[in-house]
């Protein structure tokens, strides 16, 4: 079986076609930013798309990402990071960590120097191209939402494109359920349980 090389067509110039056709204009060929509607409205789909990544969902989020001390024993914190916690911080209270002059600080400790590793749960930022596609349709109402409201000053459109964004979103819940594996056991990572299923009280071997 083959598979089409191009299945995702959802790119950031058909969004910001997407946008433009929402506030009524006609649709471009290639990302030009001299256009000043283009401009902005490119910088909205990035801002919506930084927002809803600065959630933390299943497809950016990593847990236990081991940290290093640089040469100077301080760990450097890249921009594509948006959040940065110590893993389990809600049980070892001995840290509290944050973000500070592009490196972790302690602010139990009052100090950015680490004389160990650092296991830390980590909110990646990524590029438009790499999201899910129902992160870029809900980016695009998302930005839509504020180019009708921002560029245009139509509260009726902004209103019918808010509903399409609350559906969209509800798509991303729903990705994230179904990809997140959730339980109300709280099993751990790196685990396997297998839970009793009615069905199986008929399946008998005899």
């Amino acid at each position: 079986m083959t598979f089409p090389t191009q299945f995702d067509s959802e790119t950031e110039l058909s969004s910001v076609n997407s946008i433009l056709g929402i506030i009524g204009q006609a649709p471009i060929t290639v990302l030009e930013f001299d256009n000043p509607e283009v401009a902005i409205i490119y910088q909205l789909l990035g801002e919506a798309s930084k927002d809803i990544q600065n959630e933390g969902w299943v497809f950016n989020t990593e847990h236990g990402v081991k940290l290093e001390p640089r040469e100077d024993k301080k760990i450097g914190i890249s921009n594509n990071m948006l959040r940065v916690d110590v893993t389990n911080g809600q049980i070892d209270r001995t840290f509290n960590t944050v973000k500070r002059n592009g490196v972790l600080y302690d602010k139990f400790k009052h100090t950015d120097i680490w004389e160990q590793d650092v296991y830390a749960d980590i909110v990646w930022f990524y590029d438009y191209e790499d999201l899910p596609s129902v992160f870029k349709r809900y980016a695009t109402y998302k930005a839509g939402v504020r180019a009708a409201t921002q560029m245009v000053g139509n509260p009726q459109l902004a209103q019918l494109l808010a509903a399409q964004e609350v559906q969209s979103r509800a798509a991303c819940m729903e990705y994230e359920c179904n990809q997140g594996d959730y339980t109300m056991f709280g099993f751990a990572d790196g685990t396997s349980y297998n839970s009793y299923k009615p069905f199986q009280g008929l399946n008998r071997v005899i």
